[in-house]
């Protein structure tokens, strides 16, 4: 508690620009190591990060976490524009390239797939790159349940209470989420109900479908030559064993670690572990690769 209230305490809320100067609601924590860039999941906001940031961050490391365009306290894209994967990778090397030094990117699911695209087009962009619970190629079944929970509220819900029971049935192995809790989550409309806090288009224009782009996200990790780190939940229904093997085969110098009682939502099921996990990781690095000053996109300094 005292560590998460020094990390609230030195956090401080700030907007980026992103790709074509969409504005993308940031938190960031000072500290003497390597910066840690942190990208979220599909439907989540930077703040499934917290616990883990504070922890970091109390480590010495300066932390980044923002809400992924059409997220949060993000902008939405305009109505005559979809969403598609170039704008989200494209964000993601603008807000890494802004950095002083080449951050460490630690991303999950959807966070990670961009990851490793931004990678592949900017080699150098991260110094080094965690992925949290995703693979080049994933299992359908588990996108379909999550994109079937997405879509299963369009009008929103009736209260904060009626909301925690329905996300209490979809993951009953966490805690019941407070109705306070969830106010970072939902959002009021003017009749009084609660909305998702991400733009439903999101899941149409950008989710659907996505196993197309798995040739695509498969030859860019083939690509990717900085150390990196895979956190897989044994419980996950997106990851499995195949598909990490896979993966390994990929990225022969990635190291792996298997967090046997998480689910796809690693950081929020089992998160002593896996921020343990990463900043072993972390303190693992090579000096080099922490100390390095000059970012190859041409941050600032």
């Amino acid at each position: 508690m005292e560590t998460y209230a020094a990390f609230a305490m030195n956090c401080v809320e700030l907007e980026l620009k992103g790709a074509h100067g969409i504005r993308l609601a940031a938190s960031r924590s000072p500290g003497d190591k390597s910066p840690i860039l942190f990208a979220h999941g599909f439907g989540q906001t930077r703040g499934a990060w917290n616990s883990s940031a504070a922890v970091i961050a109390a480590a010495g490391y300066g932390t980044l976490s923002y809400d992924a365009r059409g997220h949060g306290g993000s902008d939405w894209n305009a109505a005559d524009q979809p969403y598609d994967g170039e704008q989200f990778t494209d964000d993601l090397i603008v807000v890494a390239g802004e950095l002083a030094r080449p951050p460490v990117l630690v991303a999950a699911s959807m966070g990670g797939l961009f990851g490793l695209m931004a990678e592949s087009r900017w080699p150098g962009l991260f110094s080094a790159m965690v992925l949290v619970d995703i693979t080049p190629r994933w299992e359908t079944r588990g996108v379909d349940r999550i994109l079937a929970f997405m879509s299963a509220h369009p009008h929103g819900f009736d209260s904060l209470a009626v909301a925690a029971d329905t996300i209490a049935a979809y993951m009953p192995h966490r805690p019941r989420k407070s109705e306070e809790s969830l106010r970072g989550l939902l959002r009021p409309t003017p009749d009084g109900r609660w909305t998702w806090h991400w733009d439903p288009r999101l899941v149409a224009e950008l989710a659907r479908d996505s196993e197309q782009h798995q040739s695509t996200i498969t030859e860019a990790a083939r690509r990717i030559e900085c150390p990196l780190l895979l956190v897989s939940g044994g419980r996950s229904d997106l990851v499995t064993p195949q598909t990490v093997s896979e993966f390994l085969s990929l990225a022969p110098h990635a190291q792996h670690v298997h967090l046997p009682e998480a689910t796809h939502m690693v950081a929020g099921d089992d998160n002593d572990a896996f921020t343990a996990a990463v900043l072993n990781y972390l303190d693992a690095l090579p000096a080099a690769a922490s100390a390095l000053t000059k970012h190859v996109t041409g941050a600032r300094p």
